[in-house]
């Protein structure tokens, strides 16, 4: 129920008032001076605030600048019996929401009430989703618990803090976007823009424009002025992903917007000051791309003040299992399915995988088999053949079995079948040649659901 907090000295109006608003649905408390008001905001929060100018201890006015600068969210309403221009330009800049004449203006009252608590309703929405947005993007979104993902959180952690150039290294799949994300979270640059750009996705042409922006007329389609990801991002924090795969004259661009916060438009002479801090990253070793005159040793020198290596996913394989749990549950929520736990043969059998493709490759494992899953349990069965049969030992009671194995290359065989049937036996068993009895022995013997 929306709440209401009424503040006038005149009693009879005040009641009046009151009940009228009561029976919209509004829950409505009364305060008849500046002082009870206040008490009353410190014991309870208020969406909505009407309150007269002149009060017997203080103008309203005045008590809704008051009021604003404490409690941001209260949209505040004034009434007053001698409406001027100078208190209604004042009251808007105090930050109330409307400033109504008492009397001329009754009709008023109701449907004003219900555009401040849509406001409100909104503004709560937003600062929901905000803090939702910073949780997502946070390091208590890195998931892990291994002594490797806790070293790079910690020295993140660390820098974060600080405006100094990070470079993220690591293989192609590890989350150096996601720490990115964490670090400008954690940064005094939390509330400015976060621009991240693929150097490795965008033509060197394209890519100088998007990242230095372009006069108009610069070349053939330029039509106007556009800003680079540079200035889009001033006072804030730009994230470069792949940079080692940046050409090389603009890396010297690129190195003077680091060393003068100072860049130039395409076909522009004008230099333009920026503030941004610079988080880059890479999957290359960027002291052989030097070596073998790719990459500037001066750039290489001044991104990598401070360097984080994020480890590969077969480096922490305690931390598999955990991050299955969290693909599982937003997987099974998108498929609107109840999958609610991973069998033991699942997890052990991710967790004798290399995953060169690391968390990237893992999610989309993930995401396969819930499709797949019929049960409430992820089961061996919905893994990619390959998986299910990495040198491992296989499910026969008593054996193991390698992929020599006659036993064991029927099992894959099946397994295959069945996949491609999407789990029509009957279908399988035609494509096999063999009676459905048959198959179905089969699949008891090999333990395949």
């Amino acid at each position: 129920m929306p709440t209401v907090l009424l503040i006038d000295d005149e009693e009879k109006l005040r009641t009046l008032l009151a009940r009228i608003i009561s029976l919209e649905g509004f829950e409505v408390t009364q305060a008849n001076d500046c002082k009870t008001a206040l008490k009353k905001l410190v014991l309870k929060d208020f969406d909505v605030i009407l309150c007269d100018v002149k009060l017997p201890d203080g103008n309203g006015v005045e008590l809704s600048g008051k009021i604003k600068e404490k409690y941001p969210s209260t949209e505040i309403i004034l009434l007053t019996a001698y409406g001027n221009i100078a208190d209604g330009v004042q009251a808007i800049k105090n930050g109330a929401f409307d400033y109504i004449t008492k009397g001329n203006d009754n009709n008023k009252i109701i449907p004003l009430l219900y555009k401040a608590i849509e406001k409100v309703t909104l503004n709560k929405r937003v600062q929901q989703l905000e803090k939702l947005l910073g949780k997502k993007y946070s390091f208590d979104a890195i998931i892990g618990k291994s002594k490797q993902i806790t070293a790079a959180i910690n020295l993140a952690k660390k820098v974060a803090v600080t405006d100094t150039t990070v470079l993220l290294t690591g293989e192609t799949g590890t989350g150096k976007e996601v720490f990115a994300h964490a670090i400008q979270q954690a940064s005094n640059r939390i509330n400015k823009s976060f621009v991240a750009i693929n150097c490795a996705a965008i033509s060197k042409d394209l890519l100088e424009s998007e990242l230095f922006g372009h006069k108009a007329g610069a070349f053939t389609g330029a039509i106007k002025d556009t800003k680079g990801i540079f200035e889009e991002a001033n006072n804030g924090t730009v994230f470069l992903d792949e940079i080692g795969e940046m050409p090389l004259d603009l890396q010297a661009k690129l190195l003077r917007v680091l060393e003068t916060g100072e860049l130039i438009k395409v076909g522009e002479n004008k230099p333009i000051k920026v503030n941004i801090r610079l988080i880059a990253a890479t999957n290359r070793d960027l002291q052989k791309e030097i070596e073998a005159g790719h990459f500037r040793h001066d750039l290489f020198y001044r991104i990598a003040v401070f360097q984080i290596v994020l480890p590969a996913l077969n480096e922490r394989v305690v931390d598999i299992e955990e991050l299955a749990i969290f693909f599982l549950a937003n997987f099974s929520a998108k498929a609107n399915k109840k999958i609610l736990s991973i069998s033991k043969d699942y997890v052990n059998a991710l967790n004798q995988q290399q995953w060169p493709g690391n968390i990237r490759e893992l999610k989309n494992v993930i995401e396969r088999s819930v499709i797949l899953e019929d049960s409430n349990e992820l089961s061996l069965q919905t893994l990619p053949v390959e998986i299910q049969s990495a040198d491992r030992a296989d499910y026969l009671p008593g054996k193991q079995l390698s992929a020599f194995d006659l036993a064991s290359a029927e099992k894959i065989h099946i397994q295959k079948v069945l996949n491609y049937t999407n789990g029509n036996k009957t279908e399988a068993a035609r494509l096999l040649n063999i009676a459905l009895t048959t198959l179905y022995r089969k699949l008891d013997e090999y333990k395949i659901n």
